[in-house]
C-alpha cells in the first residue's frame, strides 16, 4: 500500500514540473529577441570604435526594440552597403571627366572612318560575348552563318576549336594567365603550358570570356573571311586575312566582315560592335586602301 502511495507522490510532483513545449509564437518571439539582442551588440560595437562624445548614443539610452524580420533584412543590407562603400575609392571628377573625353574622341574618329566606309554602327550587347555576338551579326549578312546559328555561342564554339587544332598559332601571342613564374607556366618564356591552353580555349567555348585580336584571327581563318577592326587609334584599320596576302580582302569581290573596336565604351572598357552598311557600298575597296595608306 505504502509502495502505492509512493509512485502516485512521484508521478504527482513529475506532473507538477513538467513543462509543456513553447508555442510557435513564443519561438517566434525568442527569435525576436536574439535577433534585436545580436543587432544590439553590433551597434554597441560600432558605436566603440566611433569617436567618443559628451552624451551616449540612443542605442545607450533605451533598450533594443523587437524588430520583424523586414526590419532586420533591411538593416542588415544597409550594414553591408556601408561596408562594401568604404572600399571604393572617392569619386575623381578630374579622371572621369578625362574619360569621358576619350570616349568622345574615341567615338568620332570612328565615326570618321565609318563614314569613308559607308557603314555604321550597329549596337551589340555589352555582356562578355561582344567580340562574338559582332562577328555572328556579320558572318548573318554575308550569308555564312543562317539566321539559327548567327549567335555567340555558335562563334565561341567555331573560334575554340580552330584555336584547339593550331595551338602552336595562337600559344606565343597568349601569355600565362599565371605569370611567369606562376605554376604550371613555363619558366623560360612566361608562355602558357599545353594543359592551360587546352583550360584557355575551354573558357573561351564554354564560358564569358571575352575574346581579342587571338580570337579574331582565328575566326577570319575558321570561317575564311577576313575580318576588318576599325578603332580610335593608329591604323584606324586593322586587317585579319585569313590568306597570307594581306590585300587578298581588297580584291572587290571577297566577302569582308566588319567590326569596330571601343575601348571607352559604356564605361566598361574594351568593347566591339558591329559595322553594317548605310548603302550600297560600291567603292568600299578604294576607300579601305586609302585609309590603309
Amino acid at each position: 500500500m505504502a509502495g502505492k502511495r509512493s509512485k502516485a507522490k512521484k508521478a504527482a510532483q513529475a506532473e507538477q514540473h513538467h513543462v509543456p513545449p513553447p508555442s510557435v509564437q513564443e519561438d517566434e518571439q525568442l527569435i525576436n529577441f536574439l535577433f534585436a539582442e545580436l543587432d544590439s551588440r553590433v551597434q554597441s560595437k560600432e558605436a566603440a570604435t566611433a569617436p567618443q562624445t559628451t552624451h551616449p548614443t540612443k542605442s545607450a539610452q533605451n533598450p533594443p526594440k523587437k524588430q520583424d524580420s523586414k526590419t532586420r533584412h533591411l538593416a542588415r543590407q544597409a550594414r553591408k552597403a556601408a561596408n562594401l562603400a568604404q572600399h571604393f575609392s572617392a569619386p575623381n571628377p578630374e579622371a572621369d571627366a578625362e574619360i569621358e573625353k576619350e570616349a568622345r574622341q574615341e567615338a568620332a574618329s570612328i565615326k570618321r572612318t565609318c563614314d569613308e566606309l559607308g557603314v555604321q554602327v550597329h549596337e551589340i550587347n555589352p555582356d562578355g560575348h561582344c567580340l562574338f555576338s559582332a562577328i555572328a551579326d556579320q558572318l548573318l549578312l554575308l550569308n555564312i552563318l543562317p539566321p539559327s546559328q548567327a549567335n555567340y555561342g555558335t562563334v565561341r564554339i567555331a573560334a575554340a576549336e580552330y584555336m584547339a587544332r593550331h595551338p602552336d598559332d595562337f600559344i606565343p601571342f597568349i601569355p600565362s594567365t599565371s605569370g611567369e613564374d606562376g605554376l604550371g607556366a613555363t619558366a623560360d618564356t612566361g608562355l602558357m603550358t599545353a594543359k592551360q591552353f587546352e583550360q584557355y580555349c575551354l573558357s573561351i567555348r564554354d564560358t564569358g570570356t571575352w575574346g581579342g585580336e587571338p580570337e579574331i584571327l582565328a575566326l577570319s581563318k575558321a570561317y575564311n573571311v577576313p575580318i576588318l577592326v576599325i578603332q580610335g587609334g593608329n591604323p584606324p584599320v586593322v586587317v585579319h586575312n585569313p590568306k597570307d596576302a594581306l590585300f587578298d580582302c581588297m580584291d572587290g569581290h571577297t566577302k569582308v566582315a566588319r567590326i569596330s573596336f571601343h575601348r571607352r565604351k559604356y564605361g566598361l572598357g574594351e568593347h566591339y560592335n558591329s559595322l553594317r552598311p548605310k548603302n550600297t557600298l560600291a567603292t568600299v575597296t578604294d576607300k579601305i586602301q586609302s585609309i590603309l595608306g
